[in-house]
Parts: C-alpha cells; sequence; structure tokens
C-alpha cells in the first residue's frame, strides 16, 4: 500500500529554518521530521512512500538520492569513487520523490499524482506531524466501513494555561489541561482513488472543499486517536519536538503493545471533527 506524504508548503511560520530547507527537512533530534513520520509507518509495515515536494524540491530529491549513503556506513576508493556499502540499518524503504509545484495546494499535489497512485487504497499523511498512531486499527476501521475516506482525529496539544472565573476572581488556576473533547484532523489518512474525483485543481486545498464534500456525502469517518500527537508548525514546537527525541523513548514511536506487523491483504493545520 503506498502511503503519500505531503511535503511541498513552505512552512512559512518556521521562516528561520525553512529559509533555508523545506520544511519536512527541519531537523528534530538530529534527523529531518519527515523521516520520523516515515519511522511510524515503517513500524507498521508500509514502507512504499511517495512525497509530494513543492518548495525547495530538489533539495528534497538531492537528500533521498543520497538517503543509502547517509544511513550507512562505506568505504571509498579514492582514485576511482567505487563505493561499497556496509549497511547499519536496515531500511528497506521504496521512495518516489514528485515535483508537485512550488504553489500547489495540498488538494491539487494529491491530484498530481493521480498515475502514481494508480487504483488501490492508499494513505495520505502530512510531514510535519508525529503520532504513535495505531495504523493497523485506523486501516481495520477504514475497511469496516467501506467509505472512500478516513481521516485521523486527534485532540490538539494544550498550550496554554487555564483559568476558571466567577466574575473578576480566579476560581481555579490550571497550567496547559485540557478539559474539552476537541477533536481535530490530524492526518494519517486512508483514501479510496474515488477520493481524488473530490480534487478539481492546484488551487485547492485538501482540507476545505474536498474533504466538507467528503463529509456531506457521508463519506468520511474518523479514527479516534487518544495518544500521542503534535505538529510541527512553530519554533517551539520544533524545540519541544526535539527535547522529547530521546532514542528509544520518543512518544510517537511508543506503540504499546500493540505489535509491529505487515498489513493484510485487503478483503473481496486543521479541520474541526464533530463527534
Amino acid at each position: 500500500m503506498k502511503v503519500v506524504l505531503l511535503a511541498g508548503g513552505l512552512g512559512s511560520r518556521l521562516a528561520e529554518e525553512t529559509v533555508r530547507v523545506p520544511k519536512p527537512m527541519v531537523e528534530v533530534g538530529g534527523k529531518p521530521i519527515i523521516l520520523h513520520v516515515m519511522d511510524i509507518y515503517a513500524h507498521w509495515g508500509f514502507t512504499d512512500f511517495i512525497i509530494a515536494c513543492g518548495y525547495k524540491c530538489m533539495l528534497m530529491k538531492k537528500f533521498f538520492h543520497d538517503l543509502h549513503f547517509l544511513h550507512n556506513d562505506f568505504t571509498i576508493a579514492v582514485d576511482d569513487g567505487v563505493v561499497a556499502l556496509r549497511p547499519s540499518r536496515k531500511m528497506n524503504w521504496n521512495v518516489s520523490v514528485v515535483d508537485t509545484g512550488e504553489h500547489t495546494m495540498t488538494g491539487g499535489r494529491l491530484k498530481r499524482l493521480k498515475d502514481w497512485i494508480g487504483d488501490e487504497t492508499f494513505m495520505v499523511t502530512y510531514s510535519d506531524g508525529v503520532g504513535n498512531i495505531d495504523l493497523q486499527a485506523l486501516l481495520n476501521l477504514h475497511r469496516s466501513h467501506g467509505r472512500l475516506a478516513t481521516v485521523t482525529a486527534v485532540q490538539p496539544p494544550a498550550r496554554f494555561g487555564n483559568l476558571e472565573l466567577a466574575g473578576d476572581q480566579v476560581v481555579e488556576f490550571t497550567e496547559k489541561v485540557q478539559k474539552h473533547e476537541t477533536w481535530i484532523n490530524g492526518g494519517f489518512f486512508v483514501f479510496e482513488p474515488g477520493v481524488l474525483d473530490y480534487l478539481t485543481g492546484d488551487e485547492e486545498p485538501l482540507e476545505q472543499a474536498p474533504l466538507t464534500r467528503l463529509a456531506q456525502d457521508g463519506e468520511l469517518f474518523a479514527f479516534k486517536h487518544k495518544g500521542f500527537w503534535h505538529p510541527m508548525d512553530t519554533v517551539r514546537d520544533r524545540d519541544h519536538l526535539s527535547a522529547l527525541s530521546v532514542p528509544g523513548k520518543m512518544p510517537w514511536m511508543d506503540f504499546g503493545s500493540a505489535p509491529a506487523a505487515a498489513p493484510p491483504a485487503p478483503p473481496a493545520r486543521e479541520l474541526a471533527l464533530s463527534a
């Protein structure tokens, strides 16, 4: 099953980083955040990636072209440049990097990939958000309802303290607590090819009219994820995720007792979601 990674935006709120690299290449814990996203999918056996790039696409292409050298040791004969790789990490991934246009919106990027995706169920997510999503449970839900689209609904991280007031008196002060059940679009979609018929052109964001029309037609279901999820929209987000990026303890790779497994054979920043 193919996994599309939307990776072409400008990342203007991270301008101090994205002036030199595309947003998915901004490092978290010493490596680009897009690799953390791909690690999540690879854990569940999904390793056939299509990267829809745009802004600074040449840097993205060069990075993935050289990734086998960056993630393995090697010996090089300086005279003739012959390289012998010494694999240090198994990374059985297939990565297609596709230039979908510098100014194309997310819906347009997906539509441009129609020939790359083919006629089978596929997955889509953003390249700047991580979470310990149970992708097998997500896929099972998608197959059970038989509709065109499933979005992973997440609860946004609490960013601010909470004040409970009685008139002008503060009766309760709680730092960064989330009391109300709010669900937003966390990415990690599963789509049928019919979703592409809801996309019109380069100027259309996936998160606006296409998902709205899918919901109105009864074709959009939600997989509720109550575990860890966090986007990287700002420098503060980058620093927070980097602080959490401790090898073996990264919360977006903590799947609890859920086993890593290959997906079974198929059977014969922000959209509010209502419960």
